[in-house]
């Protein structure tokens, strides 16, 4: 699976990014190299928090759990 990031240049000075298929991924940085290593943090960030929420909406129940690889 490929995500693409989204940078945007700001009249304010810096750069506002997000990733266009996970919603909540987005961020900013003065530079371009700062918004690129913070969107990598936000992505992390996200992906985290979804997995917490999906463990906390399936405790108590029997699943199954298994990796996906989406097709390329």
């Amino acid at each position: 699976m490929e995500l693409t990031a989204v940078f945007m240049r700001v009249p304010e000075g810096g750069y506002v990014a997000f990733v266009e298929e996970l919603p909540g991924a987005n961020t900013q940085g003065a530079t371009l190299d700062e918004a690129r290593d913070n969107l990598r943090e936000a992505v992390t960030m996200v992906l985290a928090a979804n997995r917490e929420l999906a463990e906390q909406a399936v405790r108590g129940h029997a699943v199954i759990r298994e990796p996906l690889a989406p097709n390329a």
